[in-house]
């Protein structure tokens, strides 16, 4: 997910590659693999990125296809310079990934074997320093995944009243300053308007005491994440996506997803809980057909990276990663009609 075309073209493997190193790469391809071992089978890599997780895939399951979705027209042209080796193995999308559902039925498939969702800011975004993502450097407060459409954070920043960034602050990035932040941005940009990242990291270091930062990080953190998350409706899109893309799977397929903060966490805890436990009221003495599980948990709880990866790749710190099997159809009560219209 980036920015605009290029105006020249950069050889892929030492560009995507060299710039991305996927989260726990190999645990993503061993929880995905024994749902890919028939030919023809299909994974969808929903966050596609850089490509990363998706070239693990075809190197080590040579029967598995992977359509690789990603709204960001930057990221499309990358990984499919970085994939093309694959051939028609590797089939990219651009798309927001809740419309997996489209995607898939406009690729005549009736149902796919794999779902990977690698969630957040992509490195490609965090390490493209005009994109306004990093709170590490001065650039135009855009923030935008798909710079095409859509408002940029300088204009959140610049139109929303104290009590809707009140909001965000506080709901998108759990901000304890909420409040004096969104008052500071709201008094200087009657001075001026918001264009640029560094004042804006300025702002928040003064307005967090200082007592409150020991071993904490950059006080900016928060805030920036919470402008990223509103600019881009991210958690809108992940309460659309992780349903749906449970009903792309077909029986037996799997589904592993990466999250980075507690609130995408917590979307996706809910959603694969709620396929994974009986639907029937309690106290009945034989549970109906109808009102079994859907889904069987792979993962006890949330699995994290361990100290080597962290060492080695310091973005894999706080991700939260969870897995689930479909094991029979979505029953027809549970089954929402935004998730997709087909039976799996």
């Amino acid at each position: 997910m980036s920015t605009n075309d290029a105006p020249e073209a950069r050889e892929p493997r030492s560009d995507a590659a060299g710039r991305h190193l996927p989260v726990l790469r190999q645990r993503c391809v061993d929880l995905l693999a024994p749902a890919l071992q028939e030919p023809g089978a299909v994974l969808v890599d929903c966050t596609l990125g850089m490509g990363g997780h998706t070239e693990a895939v075809l190197e080590q399951i040579p029967t598995a296809r992977v359509v690789g979705i990603d709204r960001d027209p930057e990221a499309i042209r990358l990984a499919s310079e970085r994939l093309a080796r694959f051939g028609d193995r590797f089939t990219p999308v651009r798309a927001v990934y809740d419309e997996i559902g489209d995607v898939v039925s406009g690729l005549g498939l009736d149902g796919v074997q794999g779902v990977l969702m690698d969630l957040g800011v992509s490195s490609l975004q965090i390490d493209e320093t005009d994109r306004g993502f990093s709170y590490a450097s001065d650039a135009p407060l855009d923030m935008r995944m798909d710079q095409s459409t859509g408002a940029t954070a300088a204009d959140v920043l610049n139109t929303y009243d104290v009590r809707e960034l009140t909001r965000i602050l506080r709901d998108y990035g759990e901000e304890r300053f909420a409040q004096r932040i969104a008052e500071g941005v709201v008094r200087l940009r009657a001075e001026e308007p918001w264009e640029r990242s560094a004042r804006l990291v300025d702002l928040v270091r003064a307005c967090v005491p200082a007592a409150t930062r020991k071993n904490a990080g950059n006080p900016a953190k928060r805030t920036f994440q919470a402008l990223r998350i509103e600019v881009n409706g991210e958690l809108e899109v992940l309460e659309r996506a992780v349903p749906a893309a449970v009903e792309a799977l077909a029986v037996d397929g799997r589904i592993v997803v990466e999250s980075y903060h507690s609130l995408e966490d917590r979307v996706v805890k809910r959603e694969l809980a709620r396929g994974a436990v009986s639907s029937a009221p309690a106290g009945l003495p034989v549970e109906p057909e109808t009102h079994r599980p859907y889904l069987t948990l792979l993962t006890r709880g949330a699995e994290e990276a361990d100290p080597d990866e962290v060492a080695q790749n310091p973005r894999s710190a706080s991700v939260r990663l969870r897995a689930a099997q479909r094991v029979r159809p979505t029953p027809d009560h549970l089954r929402r009609p935004e998730a997709g219209e087909k039976h799996r």
